[in-house]
This record gives C-alpha cells, sequence and structure tokens, in this order.
C-alpha cells in the first residue's frame, strides 16, 4: 500500500511540474500574441498615414504605355 501511495505522490508532482511548465509557456504565448497585435495596429496605421488622400482604382489610371 505504501508503494502505491508513493507511486501516486510522484505522478501527482510530475504532473503539477508540468501543469506549471504549460502555465507558463501559455503565459509567454499570449505576451507575444499581444506584441503581435499591437505591431498589427501599428502598421495599419502606418498605411493609413502613407495612403493618398484620393484612393485611385487601378482601372482609373493610365496605363503607362500610352
Amino acid at each position: 500500500m505504501e508503494s502505491r501511495l508513493n507511486e501516486l505522490e510522484a505522478k501527482i508532482s510530475l504532473a503539477e511540474d508540468l501543469l506549471d511548465a504549460l502555465n507558463r509557456t501559455v503565459y509567454r504565448q499570449q505576451q507575444q500574441i499581444e506584441r503581435l497585435q499591437q505591431d498589427i495596429r501599428a502598421l495599419r496605421q502606418q498605411l493609413q498615414d502613407a495612403a493618398p488622400p484620393e484612393a485611385r482604382r487601378p482601372g482609373d489610371e493610365i496605363p503607362p504605355h500610352y
């Protein structure tokens, strides 16, 4: 009975370690996702700032060979 209890304690300890590692991984991934979302927002703003006031459609432009 005691060896069985020791085995269960070892398994629980291992499971707790794995859970802690998983939590750290999820936390780091969430930080990375938030940074990427900020980067995307900044790039969208840069794109809007660089766009000409009157956006033309490609069909409205005269081809270069004319």
